[in-house]
C-alpha cells in the first residue's frame, strides 16, 4: 500500500486503472464520478479550439476579407488575401494621394483691346496688348529635377498660347514653361519652378486595365476648380478618328481608353487614375451630341509616355517627313457635286478661298498658296481615292513633286487620305528612310523616289 490511496497521486498503476483506462480510448464516459476524457484527449481538443478562437479574433480586428480599416491607410494586402482596407475606403484614398499632384493649366493669349474699352489698338501698337485667359484646362504633375516640376497636359490646352500659367492645389499661380509639344499625339509637357512642391502623381500601368474597372477622372471642369468624379473602364483600347486642323476633315486616329467617368471642359490635361492612385491615363476628350451621355476619352498612358519623354529630351517629336500639304481626292469630288448642282463651276482653282489643306506635320501654307495653279485634275477614271498636292517643300520639292500632284501609292501600299498618308509614314517609316511615291500628273502615272528628312522646326 503506497502512501497515498489515490489513482492519480500513486506512483504504480493498479489493474483496475488499466483497464478503466484502456475503456476511456474507446469511449467517452459521461456519468457522474467517472474520467471523462483522457489527458492527451484533452490536450489536442484544447489546441484545436485555441486555433480555430485565434483564426476568429484575428478576423474580427483585421476585417477580414477588407471591411476593417487600418490606421496608417496602407493600401497593401495582408499575408494570405485578407485586404485591409475598406473598398469604400479606397477611391477616396487614392484620390487624396494624386491631388496634390494636379494642377489647373491657364491658356494666356494677347487680346489687342483696351481693358475696360471695346476698341481696337492704333495698327502702330500691333503685337502689344493684354494678356488674358483664353482657355483653362488641367496637368498633372510626374516628376521633379533641378529644381523644377514637370507637368503633363493635351496640346489642346496650350495651343496657341503666349502665356501659360499654372494654378496649384493651395491657389497659388505660377509662370509655366512649354518644354514641348505634339498635335499628333495631343500632349505638352510644361515646367514649373518646384519650390514647395511635395507630392508628384506615381504612373501606372494602363495595360493592365480591363473592362469595367473602377478609375477616377480629376481635373479643372468648366473652370469650376479641382474636381473628382469617378466611372469604369468602358473599353480599355478604342479608335477613335479626329480631325487635327479642326475643319471637319478626319486627318489621325487616336487610339485611347474609353471611360463612362464625366469628362468636362477643362478637364482636358488631368489625370485619369485607378484605384492604387497610379495615372492610367491622361483625360483628353469626349462625345458632346445630343443624346449621347458618359462616353470620354483618355491617352494610355503606356503610349503617353515615351511621347513625353521625347519632348523633355528635345522639345519635339522626331518623326520622318514627306513634305507636302494635301488636300483629300475625296473632298474635291465633293466640291466638284457642290459646283455642278449649283452651275458654279471653280475659277481656275481647286479650292475654293477659306478651305484648309492639310499635311503630315500640320502646317498651313497661306491662301494665296492653295489657289495656285490654275488648273482643273485630269485623272482616270477609274482614280477614285488619293491625295492632292497643294504644295510641295523640302523633300517633296527636290524630288520633283508639284502643285495639283495626285498621290495614290506610298511603297506601293494603296493611299487614299491624308489620314493613311500619315499612318503610312509614322507606323511604317523612319527618318532616312527612302521612299516610293506612285502620283498622277496630267493624267499620267509617275514613280519617284527620295529619302525622308526630319521637320525640326514647328513653322
Amino acid at each position: 500500500m503506497s502512501l497515498f490511496d489515490d489513482d492519480f497521486y500513486s506512483t504504480k498503476v493498479s489493474k483496475r486503472a488499466a483497464r478503466e483506462s484502456k475503456k476511456g480510448d474507446f469511449a467517452f464516459r459521461y456519468k457522474s464520478g467517472g474520467r471523462k476524457w483522457s489527458n492527451v484527449r484533452i490536450a489536442f481538443v484544447s489546441s484545436i479550439t485555441s486555433a480555430v478562437a485565434a483564426t476568429l479574433l484575428f478576423g474580427a480586428v483585421f476585417g477580414g476579407g477588407g471591411s476593417g480599416t487600418t490606421s496608417g491607410g496602407g493600401g497593401a494586402p495582408v499575408t494570405g488575401g485578407i485586404q485591409v482596407i475598406d473598398p469604400l475606403e479606397r477611391p477616396i484614398q487614392a484620390s487624396a494621394k494624386v491631388r496634390p499632384a494636379v494642377v489647373s493649366v491657364i491658356n494666356q493669349q494677347m487680346f489687342s483691346l483696351g481693358i475696360g474699352k471695346d476698341k481696337s489698338q492704333p495698327e502702330k501698337e500691333e503685337g502689344k496688348g493684354t494678356l488674358r485667359e483664353a482657355g483653362v484646362g488641367s496637368g498633372v504633375i510626374i516628376s521633379k529635377k533641378d529644381g523644377k516640376a514637370i507637368i503633363i497636359t493635351n496640346y489642346h490646352v496650350i495651343d496657341q498660347a503666349q502665356a501659360v500659367k499654372v494654378v496649384l492645389m493651395n491657389g497659388e499661380a505660377r509662370e509655366a514653361r512649354i518644354v514641348g509639344k505634339d498635335q499628333i499625339t495631343d500632349l505638352a509637357v510644361l515646367e514649373i519652378d518646384a519650390k514647395g512642391i511635395e507630392v508628384v502623381a506615381e504612373i501606372g500601368d494602363s495595360s493592365a486595365l480591363r473592362p469595367a474597372e473602377y478609375i477616377i477622372a480629376i481635373g479643372n471642369p468648366l473652370g469650376l476648380g479641382e474636381s473628382v468624379t469617378t466611372g469604369s473602364v468602358s473599353k480599355t483600347r478604342q479608335i477613335v478618328p479626329v480631325s487635327l486642323n479642326q475643319d471637319g476633315v478626319y486627318d489621325w486616329e487616336q487610339e485611347v481608353i474609353q471611360i463612362d467617368a464625366s469628362i468636362n471642359q477643362g478637364n482636358s490635361g488631368g489625370p485619369l487614375i485607378d484605384l492604387n492612385g497610379r495615372v492610367v491615363g491622361i483625360n483628353s476628350m469626349k462625345i458632346a451630341d445630343l443624346g449621347v451621355e458618359g462616353i470620354g476619352f483618355a491617352i494610355p498612358i503606356n503610349l503617353a509616355m515615351p511621347i513625353v519623354e521625347s519632348l523633355i529630351k528635345l522639345g519635339h517629336v522626331p518623326r520622318p517627313y514627306l513634305g507636302v500639304y494635301t488636300m483629300d481626292l475625296e473632298q474635291y469630288w465633293e466640291q466638284q457635286d457642290f459646283e455642278d448642282a449649283y452651275s458654279n463651276p471653280g475659277e481656275g482653282g481647286i479650292l475654293p478661298e477659306g478651305d484648309v489643306p492639310h499635311d503630315e506635320e500640320e502646317a498651313v501654307p497661306g491662301d494665296d498658296q492653295i489657289l495656285e495653279g490654275g488648273q482643273k485634275l485630269t485623272l482616270p477614271d477609274e482614280v477614285y481615292d488619293g491625295v492632292i498636292v497643294l504644295e510641295a517643300v523640302g523633300p517633296a520639292k527636290d524630288a520633283g513633286l508639284l502643285f495639283n500632284d495626285v498621290i495614290v501609292k506610298l511603297d506601293r501600299h494603296p493611299i487614299s487620305s491624308t489620314m493613311d498618308l500619315r499612318k503610312y509614314l509614322y507606323q511604317q517609316k523612319k527618318i532616312g528612310d527612302e521612299i516610293e511615291i506612285s502620283f498622277y500628273r496630267d493624267g499620267k502615272l509617275k514613280v519617284t523616289k527620295f529619302k525622308l528628312a526630319e521637320k525640326t522646326d514647328e513653322e
